[in-house]
């Protein structure tokens, strides 16, 4: 009789947690106040969301009594509202930490997952803490969550004697959705206890399947609503103040304006007119040695925001677009250049972006950069002339992404950059799929893409990749292959290093999915890969690898990993000549991770790294260490120091052409050199308030390559002693960045923002070890430039503009 009613208890158990729960929202005409206290009488008689279930770390258990979470919704024609109380024996241990927006802290969270199609596919997210800090991103399997899509949105939340409530208002202009008269939505709420480190959500969430956003539950009853025109302006405005040696103190005054205009309830055209990115986050630049472009990483709101579609593929680099000039001067003898930009600038840009109700989505970018000059100068006659860098260039990207089975997509991409008169245009053309079987357990994707450059010699290439996959289960695996021609080309609007190469690739892990008595979670991965050159079949990278990443019932973070090279390979790369390369002797390379509990007020990050060649004396080994200290809920510091030691490293220093004989091959200079970097960061915040923060961040970098021996590569991809060489090819690079910030979010979507910055930056080729000199040598007001901004950004509401000019007729 025991096991009967054990089994169907079990039965019981299983339905509950398999089928998607459904939750009634109520329409409702009274107003509602945001103000964390629920004490509308529309908050009565309101179906509720309750029974969660643990996601981390006991995935599938029962949310204990003592931490229950009980949630409503209400809806009018302008929004849904999401009432949550968030039960807690222990108030008085609810972790409260004040941040920025998007990034919690150490906080307790609500979080709200909405998909307006019910598609499985796409989740809008919108978290709160219980700092009554606001976070939203969009969500995908594919990419994970994207926190650089900022919506309007309101919320807030408050501390009570039994937990602590939350109140929020979703506009529908911050939610996509069909226009039937009858919505269903998927939905799933969330909830993390901070101080333990659980996380709740409200329909299962099965973590053996490969996937979080198809196992949502259902949001019912909203029916007829008519939102209002989702129409927004957001004009800015912007005062700097430069000053540096040599050049007088100096302000500028800009302007401008963003627009937001929704044609439907699905799409939605954002545009910029007259853009200003002086406030942007500056790039961490490094002392480059190798044959490839730093890539740096996207600060710019307007092409970060919402901008999952334009990523499929990874065809698409927006850095591109007001980037460095494509075009380099020809300069006649006795010329040089007195003045170049280093970015050109941007005109517009418009985006379009959105989806039907069938799961087509559509997205269009389109960018417009000025014409751009660079000044050069006669050394003799002292003549100076203006000639193109960059002409006027216009940037298009064009997605259409089909989705089907909520779980499967199949994409279009295009990107392509026409330049203005007989520049070189490119145009780029892919074909992606994500095709997963009905029950998440296995994947089938891969994309294919065509380059095609317009220049003197137009050229033709290909790139395509599939891979195949078991996405669920303790145990799995993938299998993969690479096929890419030597003239594919997407760096026009896209970013490639690697070409004219094939390979293969397989991993396959273990991982637990409910917590031991020693850890909270627990993974092993093995990887193998091996890369072939397409023409030669010369091996060019291979290696094996396994890594193991585990968090303890503490809640403290430990990994480690060891990659092993077993084969020499052959760089075609680092010669920076066509059918060269050098050989690259066996390897093996040690990393480590350490991270404990950020709940402490002291917390530390370590990473050690070895890497050791089967070469004398060529190793490599280097740390990051951060430790961290909250002083309280308002103040947090972060240090961070970096450390790379890189002996007798091999490397590109020079290339030339040994006479006028076109059979000669280029004689290729190397240096046998020890590479040395060293960077300090500082980052901070103190937070005035949930709306209010002032911010620091600071980062010294020093890197240095000191060439020991003068080598040639040998056509057999050998290294000899090459002393007739003996320019000065040493690098030493440092640099300075700080940035004060004062952020100010005054109202819904409207903000000021005050920053001060100075940075300073310098290379040389004579190597001075004095560090504290090479620091000092920065920080000087013949070194510094300065600039102090003021930024303000306002948000209307073209419905709340008309219905105060009613009111007042």
């Amino acid at each position: 009789m025991n096991k009967l009613v054990f089994l169907t208890f079990l039965l019981s158990t299983f339905l509950c947690f398999s089928q998607k729960k459904a939750l009634q929202a109520k329409s409702i005409s009274q107003n509602i106040s945001i103000d964390g206290k629920l004490e509308e009488s529309a908050w009565e008689n309101v179906g509720i969301a309750s029974d969660f279930i643990t996601l981390e770390p006991d995935n599938g258990k029962a949310a204990p009594e003592n931490k229950k979470t009980n949630i409503k919704v209400l809806y009018d024609n302008d929004a849904i509202y999401i009432g949550a109380m968030m039960y807690d024996d222990e108030p008085d241990k609810i972790l409260k930490e004040i941040s920025q927006r998007d990034n919690f802290g150490t906080a307790d969270i609500f979080g709200v997952f909405i998909n307006g199609f019910n598609d499985g596919q796409q989740d809008f997210m919108f978290y709160v803490s219980a700092a009554d800090v606001q976070g939203d991103c969009i969500m995908t399997d594919a990419n994970g969550e994207d926190y650089s899509w900022d919506a309007v949105w309101i919320s807030k939340a408050s501390i009570t004697e039994n937990g602590w409530v939350v109140e929020i208002k979703i506009p529908y202009s911050a939610l996509r959705f069909s226009q039937e008269n009858k919505q269903t939505w998927g939905i799933n709420f969330f909830r993390e206890v901070k101080r333990t480190r659980y996380k709740y959500t409200w329909n299962f969430v099965d973590k053996k399947i490969g996937t979080f956003t198809q196992q949502a539950g259902v949001l019912e009853g909203i029916e007829n609503i008519k939102p209002p025109t989702r129409l927004f302006f957001m004009p800015y405005a912007s005062y700097y103040l430069n000053a540096g040696e040599g050049q007088k103190t100096y302000g500028t005054v800009k302007g401008g304006m963003d627009i937001k205009y929704g044609i439907t309830d699905a799409f939605t055209v954002d545009a910029i007119l007259i853009p200003d990115f002086g406030q942007t986050k500056y790039d961490d630049q490094i002392l480059n040695l190798g044959p490839f472009e730093q890539q740096f990483n996207e600060n710019r709101a307007f092409f970060t925001e919402g901008t999952d579609l334009f990523n499929k593929g990874n065809m698409f680099y927006s850095r591109r677009i007001g980037g460095k000039p494509s075009v380099e001067p020809d300069l006649k003898d006795d010329e040089e250049i007195i003045e170049t930009v280093q970015n050109v600038n941007l005109i517009n840009a418009l985006k379009l972006s959105g989806r039907t109700k069938n799961g087509l989505g559509v997205g269009i970018l389109n960018a417009v950069t000025e014409k751009t000059f660079a000044t050069i100068k006669d050394t003799i006659s002292g003549e100076t002339r203006r000639e193109v860098v960059e002409p006027l260039t216009n940037y298009n990207v064009l997605v259409l992404d089909q989705r089907f089975r909520k779980n499967s997509s199949v994409t279009f991409i295009n990107t392509n950059v026409t330049r203005n008169g007989h520049y070189k245009d490119a145009n780029v053309t892919g074909l992606a799929w994500d095709l997963n079987t009905k029950a998440n357990t296995y994947s089938l994707f891969g994309n294919v893409k065509y380059s095609t450059i317009n220049d003197t010699e137009d050229t033709k290439g290909v790139f395509s990749t599939v891979s195949f996959a078991e996405t669920s289960g303790n145990y799995r695996y993938s299998l993969g292959t690479d096929f890419v021609s030597k003239d594919f080309d997407p760096n026009d609007l896209g970013i490639n290093f690697y070409t004219n190469y094939y390979n293969f690739y397989g991993n396959a892990n273990y991982r637990i999915l409910n917590p031991t008595k020693l850890f909270n979670s627990f993974r092993i991965d093995y990887e193998m890969y091996s890369e072939f050159n397409k023409d030669s079949g010369k091996v060019q990278a291979n290696r094996i690898e396994a890594e193991v990443n585990l968090s303890t019932v503490k809640n403290n973070y430990y990994g480690a990993g060891l990659s092993v090279s077993p084969l020499e390979s052959y760089d075609y790369y680092e010669p920076r000549a066509d059918n060269r390369y050098v050989i690259i002797p066996r390897k093996f390379d040690f990393w480590g991770s350490i991270s404990t509990n950020y709940n402490h007020k002291f917390a530390i990050d370590i990473n050690p790294s070895l890497s050791v060649a089967d070469e004398p004396g060529r190793a490599a080994y280097g740390t990051d260490i951060s430790p961290r200290y909250r002083f309280n809920d308002k103040l947090l510091l972060v240090y961070t120091f970096s450390f790379l030691k890189r002996n007798n490293n091999k490397g590109y220093v020079d290339g030339y052409d040994d006479d006028d004989n076109e059979n000669t091959p280029e004689t290729i200079v190397f240096a046998n050199r020890d590479v040395i970097t060293y960077a300090n960061t500082i980052s901070g915040k103190y937070a005035i308030n949930s709306t209010m923060t002032l911010n620091l961040a600071v980062r010294q970098y020093w890197s240095s390559a000191e060439n020991k021996d003068i080598l040639k590569l040998e056509a057999d991809g050998t290294l000899d002693p090459y002393p007739q060489y003996t320019e000065n090819k040493n690098s030493s690079f440092y640099s300075w960045n700080a940035d004060l910030s004062y952020s100010w979010w005054f109202a819904p979507g409207s903000q000021l923002s005050a920053l001060y910055r100075n940075n300073a930056s310098n290379f040389e080729r004579i190597i001075d070890k004095d560090f504290k000199n090479n620091v000092t040598s920065l920080l000087t007001n013949d070194a510094l430039k300065h600039i102090f901004s003021v930024s303000v950004k306002y948000f209307i509401d073209y419905n709340a503009v008309k219905n105060k000019v009613r009111k007042r007729a």
